[in-house]
């Protein structure tokens, strides 16, 4: 059985796909200081899989603490490399924070990669290297545009570096997985999005808002050049992300990569606009949402969404989640918090 390493696994991702990793035959330890995530949330992975999930509490920006997970476990296999800052807003308010965490962060890892001979390596990257393309949907040759925020460019950074050492001398197989919008939740609603403070991404904040958290959502911008001016997106079930990522762990292994580095849109091929994702919430919810047509927000790309043909065809990537099912598990994880505010307590006070 063969052990993958999940950085960020107590995160929204790394916690689901630390779930279909192990329900697909892999052994999982992970790391996570907590800093952006809920030590709570490995409960709800006990809960589904019957067992606990180690989890060591570590900054990765701390070197010698990282190295000392590796010399615990020296049979490592791969590593799914999750942890990072992802606010956009947040980063354009504080930009070298952003730099310091996700790129050190970056760096230890792989020297412990190179150190350990670790052979394979995924990175959690983002549509957000491509800018505001001029084309869309994206695919893998789109050319990267100057990104829209820190967070952005430490993404594309990112991708740099392990592309750099893909190409150095070791034997590590890399894949970067370009993720596009991750939401909803666990069928068994066990795990879900559970960000911390006012929410940055879209569905977590309408959920709050239908649920009373958050008084009105505000739609920042619909003047864009888009169908009904909303900001267009595209939106994936978490699931399906996660599942991506235990087969590109068996790609890499089964030896069908092509090049060291590897690169995945990971979507749906589908654009779906901020107005829109609203009224499919209502839809599915049959909450009238609270919210208001506010200004343009710093960072923001107008519209993407992905051409996915390469993931569905070299990694046999199936989707299993349409809008509706997205939108439902994200409504019920909700309810459910509101249900059991005690069991994830301390990250509700924050919220309130």
């Amino acid at each position: 059985m063969a052990k993958i390493l999940v950085t960020g696994g107590c995160g929204y991702i790394g916690s689901h796909t630390v779930v279909d990793l192990i329900q697909n035959g892999y052994e999982v330890i992970s790391v996570d200081n907590n800093s952006r995530s809920n030590p709570g949330i490995m409960l709800g992975v006990e809960k589904i899989l019957g067992k606990p999930v180690k989890n060591y509490k570590v900054d990765l920006c701390d070197f010698d603490d990282t190295y000392a997970i590796f010399q615990e476990n020296t049979d490592i296999e791969g590593i799914i490399h999750f942890a990072a800052y992802k606010a956009v807003g947040e980063s354009v308010e504080k930009p070298l924070m952003y730099f310091e965490n996700n790129l050190t962060s970056l760096i230890n890892l792989l020297k412990c990669v190179q150190d350990f001979n670790i052979p394979y390596f995924v990175f959690s990257s983002s549509c957000t290297v491509y800018g505001s393309p001029d084309v869309i949907p994206v695919t893998e040759q789109t050319p990267p545009k100057p990104a829209e925020s820190p967070y952005g460019y430490t993404k594309q950074m990112g991708e740099q570096i392990i592309s750099e050492f893909a190409k150095s001398k070791n034997n590590t197989q890399c894949i970067l997985l370009r993720y596009f919008n991750p939401v909803g939740a666990h069928p068994s609603i066990q795990i879900g999005e559970l960000p911390i403070g006012r929410p940055q991404n879209l569905v977590p904040a309408i959920t709050q808002t239908a649920i009373g958290k958050i008084p009105k959502l505000t739609v920042h911008g619909a003047d864009y050049d888009t169908r009904d001016g909303s900001c267009i997106r595209d939106f994936i079930h978490v699931c399906d992300i996660a599942h991506a990522h235990t087969l590109a762990i068996n790609y890499v292994r089964e030896g069908k990569n092509l090049r060291k580095c590897d690169v995945f849109n990971l979507g749906t091929g589908n654009g779906v606009s901020v107005l829109e994702a609203i009224k499919a919430f209502e839809k599915v919810s049959g909450v009238a949402l609270n919210y208001e047509i506010g200004p343009r927000r710093a960072g923001d790309v107008v519209a993407i969404y992905a051409n996915n043909n390469l993931a569905t065809t070299e990694l046999e990537w199936t989707l299993q989640y349409d809008l509706d099912a997205m939108m439902d598990s994200a409504w019920k994880w909700e309810q459910r918090l509101k249900a059991e505010e005690n069991i994830f307590g301390a990250q509700l006070k924050e919220l309130n």
